[in-house]
Order: C-alpha cells, then structure tokens, then sequence
C-alpha cells in the first residue's frame, strides 16, 4: 500500500460527513487536466506508512465519521481490500473515489460490505475518452457504471468539465452513453464541477467553462440522472 499523502479533515470529499482523505500512489489514466499529477506513476515509497495511518484513525474516533480513499487510482493497489477492512475495523464508514476502471476490485469491494459511498469519474462521452483520460478500452468503465446503477450502494457519478474538452455534443452523447448503459435505470447523483487551472496538470493552458454553459450541461444530464447538481 503506497500512501502519498493525507488531508486530516474535510467537509466537501464524503457527502454529510466530516472525514479525512486518503491519497494512493498510481493512476492508469492520464487525464490532461488531472491535478494530481504527482500521483500518477505507480512506483515510490509513499510518505505515510500503513501503521502510522491507522494510529491517527485511531485518536481521531469520535472526532471523525468517515475516510475517504482515493488517487490516484485506489483500486491499482494490490493490498487494497486489507486496507479497507482495517480502517472498517475502526468503525469508519469509508468512500472510494475511482475511474472505474477495475470493476473486479469495484465489485469486490462492495460485495464484502467494505464501502459505504462510491464516486466515480465519468470523463467524457466514449468517443473522446481517448482525448480526455488517455484510454480507449472502456469495456471496465462501462461494466463499473452498469454495477453501481444497477446495485443498491449509495454513489455519485462526476465530471470535471473543461472548456476545450467538453461541448454540448459531447454531453449528450455521454448522457445517451449512460441511458443506454442501464435502460431501466437513471443514475442516482451527477455532480459537474468546473476545471480549475493549476500548475501540477499534465496539460497548461486548459480553461473552466462559462457559467452557463455548465448550467446547460446540467440540464443536458437530467435525461440520464434523477439529481443533477453543480459544485
């Protein structure tokens, strides 16, 4: 387990929870506008060990009532589910931001009771998935996309929308692309949130969208999503 870094309190990752967020080593996507760039390859020590991590869970009980896992991509790391079992043991309920890439490790995961709250990156429509995350084989993502509607687990899909990478058409063809996923079922919770420029993306020189053309976006999402939100 590779743990990279660790924000002690948040009141925005884990939905009416005060938590903490855990930051993994490795990602398998590379998206232009990725802010943890410093995450992205697999390899390093970590700056956390395992132990000391689950020592501060433990003065924090009582004081903290979830932990949020993400990357990175957490679901790359092998030790994964030991991770979260140990941090279940403590009594935290725990979230798990993913692309949803690994829908083995996905399903796994909340098959054994270990998750309490999903957040899954839809990136773009498929066809400009190349564009946007560096992969074109979705066949993961989609079967991830179909578990978590199809299931029962509380979750959120997200995007992070970016001026020279999402258009209305785009939009739409993402919100067929889910409509189609699970025909007899709407996504629970889709949340937009527009791009902020930093200095640690991959790709200088991207911009946010105007505020109405998010508000336009959102209302292209309702065909596909029972609550479409923008943060």
């Amino acid at each position: 387990m590779i743990i990279a870094g660790l924000q002690k309190m948040t009141l925005l990752d884990f939905p009416g929870r005060v938590a903490c967020t855990i930051f993994l080593q490795g990602c398998n996507f590379r998206c232009p506008f990725c802010h943890n760039s410093d995450l992205l390859e697999r390899q390093g020590n970590g700056t956390i060990p395992v132990e000391e991590l689950l020592s501060f869970l433990r003065k924090r009980q009582g004081l903290l009532d979830g932990v949020c896992i993400t990357g990175g991509e957490p679901t790359l790391q092998q030790d994964l589910e030991d991770f979260v079992r140990q941090i279940k043991a403590l009594g935290y309920p725990v979230k798990l931001d993913t692309n949803g890439s690994r829908p083995e490790v996905l399903k796994r995961l909340i098959e054994e009771n270990l998750l309490d709250y999903v957040a899954m990156d839809i990136k773009n429509s498929p066809e400009e998935y190349p564009s946007t995350a560096g992969i074109k084989k979705l066949d993961g993502v989609e079967e991830s996309i179909r578990f978590l509607m199809t299931g029962s687990l509380d979750y959120e899909f997200r995007t992070t929308v970016v001026r020279e990478l999402h258009s209305v058409e785009s939009l739409r063809s993402m919100a067929n692309w889910l409509l189609n996923l699970a025909p007899e079922h709407r996504v629970k919770r889709f949340f937009l949130q527009s791009y902020v420029d930093r200095d640690s993306v991959l790709m200088p020189g991207l911009s946010a969208p105007e505020e109405k053309m998010l508000t336009e976006y959102a209302d292209i999402l309702r065909i596909c999503a029972e609550n479409v939100s923008i943060r």
